[in-house]
């Protein structure tokens, strides 16, 4: 097939999916679009590099600075989405009160640029971040906050996983990258395979949830072509995830699908304590085949012969160099200065741990580490109480919790402006506005349970009051 008639037959399919897609039932925000554009740029290339202009590889100097177009085209994402959020403060207060471990971690972060030695790198870093929030709260505020989780999810598969196989396989120049020790890898929208495999893996998440639902709820209109526009994402989702033959990702989907579905079971449904038995029998796994599984990729990305650890090898080098283990280096500035040298000195090109907890301690040391498991803590306890009331949703917010855990066991999942990092923060605030459910009047509720699809569209009809 020619490369112009496979670009022709891309944006058809991109508007056939979005057509086979829509629901009529659903009217969410046009606002949307801003975590939607975000999503699209932080999950693949930003959009200098898409404009052919010179990138800035922030991971190869001492003090790395940002093309000035990527830097516009973020302040302005922000400060919409911040006006956005300004409209919708009494929601919004809500949802952060109920998510105080987000916040927490926020302030704790902008603290640690006090004993950074970069702190004004830090805090536009840290500002950044803040504008990763002012979106995912634009989803979670939504006044029908699961319909746009729902298509967040669709718009930004339906546009990057269709582009990533179209790169991949028939403009090998753009969709193809080499490895800094020249071995070829399939990077398809984004600029490594790591990156490709992260976005894959919270975007098929996605599509399995959505299949699952739709499934289940028999009567919702439009269901089947909405089933065959789920099916057909989950389709490019696999053939991603073969092609950038990312193990961890593929790893941490095979688990967060397991875990959706064992929650949909009549077993698992009847018994929520056993939802605490099966997680922690899967992230036991996890943790035993990522770590000792992963150990000859994890050589192989690092430019070694699979026989020596790895990771491991960097752990042991990095942990101690942490500057204080009780509050790190400061907010995402470990990897700056002499430090970033003695490790490229080591290791030849290096620009994270490849572990989200090393990361975050090396950066904030162990009370950063702690609020970590407080966020993950936090979300967990709510998505069960969700699961209670709606399998379904609860086990997709679970299976985004658990991911989070699991990949960030190999790789640095908690890191700013990572597609696992976004879709954390996502299922913990969301799970926080969907226990509104709880508080709805029982006729109400009963009648939601019957008919879970009628969910999306009830919840701004229930006076919503945070569970504590």
């Amino acid at each position: 097939m020619a490369s112009s008639f496979a670009f022709a037959l891309f944006i058809v399919g991109i508007g056939t999916l979005l057509f086979l897609d829509r629901d009529k039932a659903v009217h969410t925000s046009r606002f949307l679009w801003l975590p939607v554009i975000w999503l699209w740029i932080n999950g693949s290339r930003p959009v200098s590099a898409w404009l052919g202009m010179e990138v800035v590889d922030e991971s190869r100097s001492l003090l790395p600075d940002s093309n000035s177009l990527d830097q516009v085209v973020a302040g302005t994402l922000i400060a919409v989405g911040i006006a956005v959020l300004i409209q919708r403060r009494r929601e919004v207060n809500v949802v952060l009160r109920a998510s105080w471990p987000i916040i927490l971690f926020f302030v704790y972060c902008l603290l640690s640029l006090l004993w950074s030695d970069f702190p004004l790198w830090g805090f536009k870093r840290w500002f950044r971040e803040l504008g990763e929030l002012a979106m995912v709260l634009i989803v979670v505020t939504d006044a029908q906050p699961i319909a746009a989780f729902k298509q967040l999810v669709s718009r930004v598969g339906f546009v990057l996983m269709p582009a990533s196989i179209l790169m991949i396989k028939y403009f090998p120049s753009l969709g193809r990258g080499y490895t800094p020790w020249g071995l070829q890898m399939n990077v398809g929208v984004t600029t490594n395979k790591n990156s490709l495999g992260v976005i894959t893996l919270v975007v098929a998440l996605g599509a399995v949830w959505q299949i699952l639902s739709l499934l289940r709820e028999r009567k919702r209109p439009n269901r089947n072509r909405r089933l065959l526009a789920q099916g057909i994402l989950l389709f490019f989702c696999m053939d991603v995830l073969v092609l950038a033959h990312s193990a961890t990702s593929g790893a941490c989907f095979g688990l967060g699908t397991g875990l959706m579905i064992a929650t949909n079971l009549p077993r698992i449904k009847r018994s929520p304590a056993a939802v605490h038995v099966l997680v922690a029998g899967l992230l036991l796994g996890a943790s035993f085949s990522l770590f000792f599984g992963g150990e000859a990729e994890a050589a192989e990305a690092l430019g070694r012969n699979a026989d020596l650890t790895g990771r491991t090898e960097v752990w042991a080098v990095v942990i101690p160099m942490a500057p204080n283990p009780s509050f790190g280096a400061g907010f995402e500035t470990f990897w700056l200065g002499p430090r970033v040298e003695k490790l490229k000195h080591i290791f030849g090109f290096i620009n994270e741990s490849h572990n989200g907890y090393i990361e975050t301690y090396v950066n904030l040391g162990i009370v950063g580490v702690g609020l970590i498991a407080l966020i993950l803590g936090h979300g967990y306890s709510r998505a069960v109480r969700v699961f209670r009331h709606d399998p379904t949703l609860g086990g997709m917010l679970l299976a985004y919790i658990f991911a989070a855990a699991a990949y960030s066991i190999s790789e640095a999942g908690f890191r700013m402006l990572c597609p696992m990092w976004f879709f954390l923060l996502l299922s913990v605030a969301s799970v926080n506005r969907f226990l509104r459910f709880s508080r709805a009047p029982s006729q109400l509720r009963r009648k939601l349970v019957k008919s879970p699809s009628s969910y999306e569209t009830a919840i701004p009809a229930v006076r919503y009051r945070p569970s504590h």
